[in-house]
């Protein structure tokens, strides 16, 4: 997501860590896990990787993670601004009060969007800026501290990464190289740290952007996913048990795009990443600002239910990384619409996190639930409600 309303009509259908030793051993698997190949003679193997992460791998398969994921929230509109540094779309600068405001709300996941574009070098190295790193760490350290789940990812960097097969050879070796680094940076991280390799993979500003590509589009968005995935798993250590988030097409639920996706090496360690701001009206357009009637619950259900018969019922875990509704002074609506929503991903096995973009104010993009410069909950209603729907 961006900070502003997107102009489109369409709804979404949409272990063990040898410290020590300095390697890693991987207990018996258990059935259905496939192990991935281990980093045998590693030069900077799992250990502590800071005083708030353990570095353990444990031997969980994804539906697992994904169980004890629960529900999140999103630091949106923040490292992943468009621009200098994390103020630069008007949110205050990320702090551990922050965060362990949320984590103390009850919420289990932070999704943490980072923007690398305004900090990476040029070809043919494409070196991240250390101070960078160094900040995007800071911010992970806060959702480990309070033993969160932290997801971070390749987040508003469309611009260069064109699903076409002109631009493709480029973005792949800029993609590989990038995630090298970052998977590099954290290797030595537990598996309460998740990489997600894209956020919205898709062709800005083509007339097919929103409505599940182009054939040449889903082909180059499952081709990114393999480089990166791979570049990921190249670094070894724990990087080679790590979960990581496989999103569609613009991680649409349409089933165009659902049935594109192929995840690279049919690796068994992968979690679909899906956005479903369902209904879009009500979600995000800001149209219509009712929502409850048995239709919009049959409706919501059945968008639910075509995720879990594509992915879920054949044994895939599936993170909703971002939906929200936002402020049109309709808080009953809302929810009600929360309320379903949260039940319904619940009861479905989907962990679903809430995109908080730091704006609570009645507009089609008000979807923030927290404010961040006094640390109260504007809406905590909806947090409330979300988060005891994954008890």
């Amino acid at each position: 997501m961006k900070n502003f309303t997107l102009a489109f009509v369409v709804l979404f259908h949409i272990i063990s860590c040898g410290s020590e030793s300095g390697s890693i051993t991987i207990v018996p698997r258990e059935e259905g896990v496939q192990e991935q190949p281990v980093n045998e003679n590693p030069s900077e193997e799992s250990g502590a990787a800071s005083e708030f992460d353990d570095g353990v791998m444990r031997n969980l398969s994804s539906v697992e993670i994904v169980a004890e994921m629960k529900t999140g929230w999103n630091l949106g509109n923040s490292l992943d601004a468009e621009g200098p540094d994390e103020t630069f779309w008007g949110n205050p600068a990320t702090t551990q009060a922050m965060i362990d405001e949320v984590s103390n709300r009850g919420f289990n996941t932070l999704r943490v969007p980072v923007t690398w574009r305004f900090h990476q070098g040029d070809a043919p190295s494409y070196t991240i800026e250390e101070s960078w790193f160094d900040r995007v760490e800071e911010v992970v350290n806060y959702g480990r501290a309070n033993n969160m789940y932290v997801i971070i990812n390749v987040h508003h960097d469309d611009p260069w990464i064109i699903p076409t097969y002109e631009k493709g050879d480029e973005v792949k070796d800029r993609l590989s190289k990038l995630w090298t680094q970052i998977a590099n940076r954290f290797k030595n991280y537990s598996d309460y740290l998740i990489f997600e390799t894209l956020n919205e993979p898709r062709f800005e500003n083509s007339p097919e952007e929103w409505t599940g590509g182009t054939l040449e589009g889903r082909d180059m968005v499952n081709q990114y996913h393999q480089v990166s995935l791979d570049a990921i798993r190249a670094t070894g250590g724990n990087n080679s048990l790590r979960q990581i988030m496989i999103s569609t097409y613009a991680a649409s639920t349409l089933s165009l795009a659902m049935d594109a996706l192929i995840v690279p090496n049919d690796d068994q360690r992968t979690i679909i990443s899906l956005h479903s701001y369902f209904p879009f009206p009500f979600t995000l357009e800001g149209t219509d600002s009712t929502w409850g009637t048995d239709e919009d619950k049959a409706q919501l259900g059945a968008e639910m239910d075509r995720i879990k018969a594509k992915f879920t019922d054949n044994g895939k875990a599936v993170v909703l990384g971002e939906w929200a509704s936002g402020n049109q002074s309709n808080l009953d609506d809302r929810i009600a619409h929360a309320t379903f929503y949260a039940q319904a991903a619940a009861e479905r096995g989907f962990s679903s996190v809430w995109w908080d973009n730091g704006n609570s104010n009645v507009s089609n993009d008000g979807l923030a639930i927290f404010n961040r410069q006094n640390l109260t909950w504007p809406f905590g209603e909806i947090a409330d409600i979300i988060v005891e729907a994954n008890k």
